[in-house]
């Protein structure tokens, strides 16, 4: 018996098809961040580098492109450094990126120690 091997191909995020999408959604239901381990940085041959998931259908396996922005120093120390004005996204810098902070507490931050 002859076992083809599975084609396999590089498609951006944007740009996959609805089998791919479909398989996409089944394998990452609440959408790719909630999955970062299985988030994986490829290097170019040309120095750049991409972030992609591996996502797989009947007859192929693909890597799907995914838009990661990391932190840039300059951008963080500028943030620390409390200087104002917009950062290269436009952001105004005053904010994190997630600043609904409240979402972290588990509601026991009133309670002191020892008691």
């Amino acid at each position: 018996m002859t076992v083809t091997p599975k084609r396999r191909a590089v498609v951006s995020y944007e740009n996959m098809s609805d089998e791919l999408a479909a398989a996409f959604a089944e394998k990452y239901p609440k959408g790719y961040s909630d999955y970062f381990p299985d988030l994986m940085k490829y290097d170019k041959p040309d120095g750049t580098s991409f972030y992609a998931v591996t996502v797989e259908i009947p007859d192929a396996i693909y890597l799907v492109k995914i838009k990661v922005k990391t932190d840039d120093a300059e951008d963080l120390e500028r943030w620390l450094d409390g200087e104002d004005g917009d950062d290269a996204d436009g952001n105004d810098g005053d904010s994190l990126p997630d600043d609904n902070i409240s979402q972290y507490s588990n509601g026991d931050d009133d309670v002191a120690d020892g008691e």
